[in-house]
């Protein structure tokens, strides 16, 4: 996933990373297409860059926020669907400029806030990202084990016990270099995809949705779930991941290439959020439109809701639920792993085996299941917990995006610098606003 910096000198071709022969393939086009761009026009030209934003999509698709979304959908109608097209545009730009970073440094943001920040300052950020990790790995096990419950009647315990073992089976793609690992996650978005484009022609919003997009709340638990919502869209373990997954990934051994691989990867990050955003906005809508003032009790309960489409929708519509909900729940999980070594080895240099975090990562979720706490409420708390994670992750880099001595030729320009800023600034006015509100009960 990670690889040296490449080298801008020009003397002969930059060897291809380890990997596949798919993703030599893959590099050798890519290269083809930066040192001769005017060779290759439409699809052909994009499809060698397409794929970190895929990974990284994902985890805005994951249980927590069918968690928010659902329960946003089923409590307020379509009033914070302005909510999720907004965190959606923050996390066009922050996760573009995550992946600029990759590119500009041949780093990850973890790395370049080691080798730049004081060393205890590098200590407490590595722990509060663990932090989030966790809570994000809490989220979406959970999610996938919920989702084989639903579907098999299985146990809790049991439904826990075959995600990990189809996680463990997900993550054996990781040795077979960046391309199948890619393709695999792009499988489980396309189900989610097709599953929530099934529930949205069954459950039909209504032109009344259109009135969710003009910014409002309605009482401090809308702004409660508001919180919850960004959090599980721009979430800071992906701000960290993105810069992992470009770094090195395809080399480039000029300023021009660079540049130039910058702006197809931007396709890739506009491509991958915008269609994780359509989902999202499916979420809630399909949730308003079926549960909102329906007298439905406990509408945003996940499993309530599944339980519940049968009778309103129709089987085929709740089937689809747990299917989106299970290859989001295992596809997330697999991402989220990924995250976590990202995290550990940039931060403080030290890795462990995979299996071993993976091991260490699903204890919070089988002591939720043991303790029988609810599913639902688990993963909207773990969501806002990940909201308070964000302007960690958004901070340093904004600073290191901005600078020139980090980035060279892909500096970011002031404007985008600004909205950068500006979204920080959003966030954490948010979560100032819910603390004070938690701390007058």
């Amino acid at each position: 996933m990670s690889s040296a910096p490449s080298s801008p000198s020009s003397d002969g071709p930059v060897p291809p990373p380890p990997g596949s022969a798919l993703d030599a393939r893959m590099t050798a086009r890519a290269a083809e297409v930066l040192s001769r761009p005017q060779q290759r026009r439409g699809l052909a030209r994009i499809v060698p860059f397409l794929g970190p934003a895929v990974i990284a999509s994902i985890a805005y698709m994951d249980p927590g926020n069918f968690a928010t979304n659902i329960q946003g959908g089923a409590q307020f109608g379509y009033t914070l669907l302005w909510v999720i097209l907004a965190a959606n545009l923050m996390a066009m730009l922050i996760q573009n400029l995550s992946a600029k970073l990759g590119i500009a440094t041949g780093k990850n943001l973890p790395e370049v806030i080691r080798e730049r920040w004081p060393r205890p300052l590098v200590w407490l950020y590595w722990i509060q990202a663990e932090v989030v990790a966790m809570a994000t790995d809490l989220a979406e096990f959970l999610g996938a084990a919920l989702a084989i419950h639903l579907l098999t009647g299985l146990p809790m315990f049991w439904g826990a016990v075959i995600t990990a073992v189809l996680t463990f089976a997900l993550l054996t793609l990781q040795k077979r270099g960046f391309r199948p690992l890619e393709i695999a996650i792009l499988g489980f978005v396309l189900v989610i995809g097709v599953a929530y484009l099934v529930q949205v022609l069954i459950a039909r919003p209504g032109a009344e949705a259109l009135r969710g997009f003009i910014p409002s709340f309605r009482g401090p638990e809308s702004v409660y779930l508001a919180v919850g919502i960004i959090g599980a869209t721009v979430m800071p373990h992906v701000i960290y991941l993105h810069s992992a997954l470009t770094q090195g990934r395809i080399p480039t051994r000029t300023d021009e290439e660079k540049v130039r691989l910058s702006r197809l990867n931007r396709i890739d990050v506009l491509l991958a959020m915008g269609f994780a955003g359509l989902i999202n906005m499916s979420m809630l809508a399909v949730s308003a439109a079926t549960f909102h003032g329906k007298g439905v009790a406990d509408a945003g309960s996940l499993e309530t809701a599944y339980r519940t489409l049968t009778p309103l929708l129709g089987p085929a519509a709740a089937v689809a639920f747990a299917i989106a909900l299970l290859a989001s729940g295992l596809s997330s999980s697999a991402v989220g792993t990924m995250a976590g070594q990202v995290i550990m080895q940039g931060f403080v240099s030290f890795g462990i085996p995979i299996w071993l975090r993976r091991t260490i990562t699903m204890l919070p979720a089988f002591a939720v299941i043991l303790a029988g706490m609810d599913p639902t409420s688990t993963l909207v708390l773990s969501q806002v917990v990940l909201s308070f994670g964000v302007p960690f992750a958004l901070l340093p880099l904004l600073l290191f995006t901005a600078g020139r001595d980090v980035m060279g030729v892909l500096t970011s320009r002031p404007v985008i610098s600004g909205l950068g800023w500006l979204f920080a600034a959003i966030i954490i006015g948010l979560n100032g606003y819910l603390l004070w509100g938690a701390l007058r009960g």
